[in-house]
Parts: structure tokens; C-alpha cells; sequence
């Protein structure tokens, strides 16, 4: 039950990316990322349940994880094509993968481990790719953004496994999203104190946006998936970390369309390549 779970969750997953990328014509990745989780926050609200301190400590431990890695994540989106960001974010099961087998004990026959060297090669081939179009792997801005969100996702995913083997899922998403709000707002706050004190003239205006009202819902019944699916008997999240990178596949189809962008033939080939390795790691 579990591993459909994830699979509807990464579907989900794969919409709300290109959502993400739409609403950024609109407003700055910190609006984005606030309007979508305030109202994320108000789907949730009939849910809320007390708790104690330190549960609350835990959560806000974990919307910062979530926040540094949404707010690079939306960075590296702004800056790079959609294709190339869903093609990176699937690195993000790698490292889950080796620090499953480290805390949590689970392991990975020969077919998985085939499966992480096929992905690593295809991420190696999208560096070359990407070169192509003018982004230096190791000198680009949002190449850098991706990598931060790739690892502060990665923590966040091991420790919801962690946190979700005392607390209920409803009360994790619950609160998770209302502190997320708090952080989003503290970043905004901050930005705009430093944009006054430096006399910036970049807006940071928030247009309304009816996309917004789409990517909470879409992260809303994601999360609800996940969280629920890592509750599970057996659940393991090396695995759930892999499902839900395959949303790169929905990403890349509807992101190739609507936004037309360049050498989509060979970053299709480096897509199937990392759905292939992931297909291995369920094997």
C-alpha cells in the first residue's frame, strides 16, 4: 500500500513543479513559496491538534530543513530550465539511499546499486548537456541553488522517517506548514530590511495569482500521500525517495510542452536513463 502511496504522491509532485514554474512569472520564489504554504496551512487548519513541546522543537527543526531547501530549489528554478532541475533533483534518493542504509539499517541488493551508477552516469551526461547551453556545472548560480536544495531535502527526508516514528502524520503536516509560513515570512521581512538599508529598487510586491491556489492543493495531497505512506509497516524510504523522484517523468513531459524549451531529445535520454536506474532499485 505504501509504494502506491508514493507513486500517487510523486504524480502529484510532478504537476505542482511545473505549477511552481508558472507562478514565478508572477512573483519572486518567496512569495511563491509563502503563498502557496500559508494556503496549504488554511486547507489543513480543521486538523490541527495539540502537542508537546518538543514535538513542536522537532517540527521546527524540520521547516527549516524544508525551507532552505524549497527556497534554493525555487532559486535554481528561476535561473535554469524546468528539465534541467527535474533531471538534478534526482540525485536527491542517492543520498537518502546511503543514509537509510546508515540509520535506519535498510539495504540494497546488486539491482539497486546498479540502479544508483546508472543514475549517477546520467547526471554526469546532463552536466555535459547542460554545458551546452551555456551553464558552467561549476560555476552557475542556480547549478549551486539545486545542489543546497538537493542536500537540505535529503535531511528532511530522513528525519520526517525519524520524527513520523513517535508523531502522528496529520499533526506533522499540520504544523510543518503553518512554521514554514513563519520562515518564509521571517525571510521576507528580512529581505525587505536589507533592500531598504542598501536603498535596493527590486519589488517585491506580491501579485495574486490563482496558480498559488493550485500548488497548495497539489502539495497538500502530496505530502498527505507521503507522510502517510512513511507510516506504513515495512515503508522504507530509500525506496519512497525514488518513487517520488519519478514525478521528473510528468515534470519533463509537461515542462518540455508548455515551455518549449531546448535539447529536449537528449535531455529525454538522460530522463529515461535515471528512470531506468530507479526501476533497477525497486527490483
Amino acid at each position: 500500500m505504501w509504494t502506491w502511496m508514493a507513486i500517487g504522491s510523486a504524480l502529484l509532485l510532478g504537476v505542482y513543479d511545473v505549477a511552481k514554474k508558472k507562478a514565478l512569472g508572477h512573483n519572486s520564489p518567496l512569495w511563491v513559496l509563502l503563498g502557496a504554504t500559508v494556503l496549504s496551512t488554511l486547507i489543513m487548519a480543521p486538523f490541527f491538534t495539540s502537542g508537546a513541546p518538543e514535538d513542536h522543537l522537532r517540527l521546527v527543526l524540520k521547516a527549516a530543513l524544508v525551507s532552505s531547501s524549497w527556497i534554493t530549489g525555487m532559486l535554481g528554478l528561476k535561473y535554469l530550465p524546468i528539465t534541467t532541475v527535474s533531471t538534478i533533483k534526482g540525485a536527491r534518493p542517492m543520498v537518502i539511499i546511503v543514509f537509510s542504509m546508515i540509520l535506519f539499517g535498510e539495504r540494497l541488493g546488486p539491482w539497486q546499486w546498479a540502479g544508483v551508477l546508472l543514475i549517477l552516469a546520467a547526471l554526469m551526461l546532463l552536466a555535459r548537456s547542460s554545458r551546452k547551453e551555456g551553464i558552467d556545472v561549476r560555476n552557475d548560480r542556480g547549478i549551486l541553488y539545486m545542489v543546497i536544495s538537493v542536500l537540505t531535502g535529503a535531511a528532511s527526508a530522513l528525519y520526517d522517517k525519524h520524527i513520523l516514528m513517535g508523531l502522528d502524520a496529520v499533526f506533522v503536516q499540520c504544523w510543518s506548514n503553518l512554521y514554514i509560513s513563519v520562515v518564509m515570512a521571517l525571510c521576507l521581512l528580512v529581505k525587505w530590511l536589507w533592500g531598504r538599508a542598501h536603498d535596493s529598487q527590486e519589488s517585491e510586491r506580491f501579485r495574486w495569482d490563482w496558480t498559488l491556489v493550485l500548488i497548495a492543493a497539489l502539495i497538500t495531497v502530496s505530502d498527505f500521500l507521503y507522510f502517510h505512506a512513511l507510516q506504513q509497516e515495512g515503508a522504507m524510504i530509500s525506496i519512497i525517495s525514488m518513487l517520488r523522484r519519478c514525478s521528473i517523468a510528468v515534470t519533463f513531459i509537461i515542462g518540455a510542452i508548455l515551455f518549449k524549451e531546448s535539447r529536449i531529445r537528449e535531455k529525454a535520454g538522460e530522463m529515461l536513463m535515471i528512470l531506468a536506474g530507479a526501476a533497477m532499485l525497486l527490483m
